[in-house]
């Protein structure tokens, strides 16, 4: 079992580098589009440097105000424009996997997956590409949706094996109206990464596994044996252990 990633900022990862170091952990980079307006590609070079050659890399990228699934043709410009800025980072760092959101809200797209599906299909499709000359995997997470039916009708219509699914636990426990089965039974084949955090289905929380009440012996006993990266989404240090911890009673050795 490969150490976990942890998700952190890229403003912040400055300070947290002897921690992942220390702890053995991989970051998954976030880029939001505030930092995406101030990087440049010497300070990529010189944050290649300090991590180290053995570390797994992953990065999340920008979504906030972005809709890879658009009708407005500008607003998806708008989106293909950071993500693609995010891709030039990658061409250095190399992370294995990207982290998408999938900009599907249901109410917005007044029920019409169809509508959704055409314009994600004519932005993700270059964007795959890219991915698959890096050798880097894309990862669309989980946000809104309550039923996995969007999420499977993209991964039937990619059909690639560097486009796969981020299962977001915290997410599903907050948004979904159907079983963990019915997510996992739909989705697991598509499944490249786990983001590991808990709530109490009040709010999106991002508290230490096993301190909310989501159901992870479910879902580690259906995901066993998958091949995927687990990525723990705390907010502190000290969740990152505990989760870090509780992980490894679930699929042995992390830390």
């Amino acid at each position: 079992m490969p150490s976990p990633h942890v998700f952190v900022p890229y403003e912040k990862i400055e300070g947290y580098i002897e921690f992942i170091l220390q702890n053995r952990l991989n970051p998954e980079i976030y880029f939001d589009s505030e930092s995406l307006d101030v990087i440049n590609m010497d300070s990529i070079v010189t944050l290649k440097e300090r991590l180290c050659n053995d570390l797994s890399l992953s990065f999340h990228a920008p979504f906030m105000d972005l809709s890879p699934g658009a009708i407005d043709s500008k607003v998806r410009k708008a989106t293909i424009e950071r993500f693609n800025h995010v891709f030039e980072i990658a061409k250095i760092l190399r992370p294995k996997n990207i982290v998408f959101h999938s900009g599907y809200e249901k109410w917005k797209y007044a029920l019409k997956v169809d509508t959704w599906l055409e314009k994600s299909l004519e932005t993700w499709k270059p964007l795959r590409e890219q991915a698959r000359e890096l050798g880097i995997k894309i990862a669309i997470e989980n946000i809104f949706e309550d039923e996995p039916t969007n999420l499977k009708v993209l991964m039937e219509n990619m059909h690639s094996d560097n486009f796969g699914i981020c299962f977001d636990v915290g997410h599903y426990n907050l948004f979904s109206k159907v079983p963990l089965e019915e997510w996992l039974k739909a989705l697991k084949p598509y499944i490249v990464e786990l983001h590991l955090h808990d709530n109490d289905r009040s709010a999106d929380l991002h508290h230490a596994i096993g301190d909310g009440n989501f159901d992870f012996d479910t879902l580690f006993s259906i995901m066993k044996g998958t091949d995927c990266i687990y990525t723990i989404e705390n907010h502190s240090p000290e969740g990152v252990l505990k989760s870090a911890e509780r992980l490894e009673q679930y699929i042995g050795h992390v830390l």
